[in-house]
């Protein structure tokens, strides 16, 4: 079966709900995520349930609709216009304004806009000056633990999400989708945003951060290895975070009493694109690669932060002198949770995981591990598997 069918079959994600009720509570919603990760699919079903209009901005024929949009929007007042790509037409957004507040006026005060981008840079900023308090912003990532078969997992892991790297009929076939992806971003989609950085050097730059995945950020270390400087080094991460290609993971920076590491952390946000990066093909190949351990990590963080409900706060936690969380999950009810991650099917808790949460004094403790059973480990932490705490970590706010 194709793939666009099996996604068509399974897509059950977060954000379905979600981005209907924002459609009857806000006059325009901002779908961001980056590309291939199915926003257009999750749009058009969001349309069917109401009458709606679809337009792709990277279409020259749709976008010669909008020559004179003020009017063609006008025409279509009571329609859910749905404008994919729209950072491609940035002068719509003071239209938009104007638009969305004269069909105020006429008592229409939601589901007039769904504005899809692939980056949240241009459409942050153009939204974030014309359109405050008229807009609502959702970030669909790839698929997580929660949306997938729990068989599926290491599948998930080794693949990553985007549909159809992870619904392809093989590895191999996954694995070619997702080189063809990264060398589209970087040939074609990256220029088209305006940026004049050699292809080769991002791809340097985006392999050096999957080899280093989960680990603290060092630019002047990169800077050297890419024969640039460290704000040019800074600059090009800059760039993959607004992409919604890497995670900038922030140190807890709050004052403890403590000597606390202040760089942030970063990994590539799908580890499927991270192994690609390295040429890790299949679940072997990554388990006799250095990287295992850091990639089982960024993974596990990366799940957990996608999944956690709105207003949550993540950092890491590490002292001076190595005491450490790998996780810290600050939820909307200002519960602290600290969360260690382990490949281990047997795992134990480092000596720094208990120094530092006697630090920090959280409310709960939990140590993610690569098996399925809850059990009590030492202390006050919980050993649970993936699955099970990102639907706790989804439920709580």
């Amino acid at each position: 079966m194709e793939a666009d069918s099996i996604f068509a079959q399974m897509l059950a994600r977060h954000l379905n709900l979600r981005l209907i009720e924002l459609l009857q509570t806000s006059p325009a919603v901002v779908l961001l995520g980056p590309r291939q990760v199915g926003k257009t699919t999750l749009a058009l079903a969001a349309g069917e349930q109401q009458p709606s209009l679809y337009l792709d901005l990277e279409d020259a024929a749709d976008r010669a609709k909008l020559t004179d949009s003020a009017r063609y929007f006008e025409e279509h007042a009571n329609d859910l216009i749905i404008l994919d790509e729209v950072h491609r037409a940035p002068e719509l957004f003071q239209t938009l304004r104007g638009v969305i507040d004269r069909g105020r006026r006429r008592g229409r005060t939601s589901g007039q806009f769904l504005l899809l981008g692939s980056a949240s840079l241009d459409l942050l900023r153009q939204s974030g000056e014309s359109l405050a308090g008229r807009i609502a912003y959702l970030e669909l990532g790839p698929f997580d633990v929660s949306e997938i078969k729990p068989s599926e997992r290491d599948t998930l892991w080794i693949r990553g999400g985007f549909p159809r790297s992870f619904l392809a009929r093989s590895d191999d076939e996954s694995l070619q989708w997702r080189r063809d992806f990264i060398r589209t971003y970087l040939e074609r989609d990256i220029p088209q945003f305006g940026f004049r950085i050699p292809a080769e050097t991002l791809r340097r730059f985006w392999t050096m951060l999957a080899h280093l995945q989960g680990q603290v950020f060092n630019a002047a270390n990169l800077a050297r290895s890419l024969g640039v400087d460290g704000k040019t080094v800074a600059a090009y991460l800059d760039l993959m975070v607004d992409l919604m290609l890497v995670r900038r993971l922030p140190s807890w920076h709050r004052n403890e009493g403590k000597r606390l590491v202040k760089a942030p952390k970063v990994y590539v946000r799908d580890a499927g694109l991270a192994h690609a990066l390295l040429g890790i093909s299949d679940k072997e190949s990554l388990l006799g690669h250095p990287v295992v351990g850091s990639s089982w990590e960024s993974f596990v963080i990366e799940n957990l932060v996608s999944v956690a409900p709105p207003g949550t706060e993540w950092h890491y936690y590490r002292t001076a002198t190595g005491n450490e969380i790998d996780l810290v999950l600050q939820l909307p009810s200002q519960h602290l949770w600290a969360i260690e991650v382990k490949l281990s099917s047997a795992p134990k808790v480092p000596k720094g995981f208990h120094l530092a949460c006697a630090d920090l004094k959280p409310d709960r403790r939990f140590l993610v591990y690569s098996g399925t059973d809850r059990f009590p480990l030492d202390g006050e932490v919980e050993a649970i598997g993936l699955l099970e705490l990102a639907k706790l970590v989804a439920r709580f706010s």
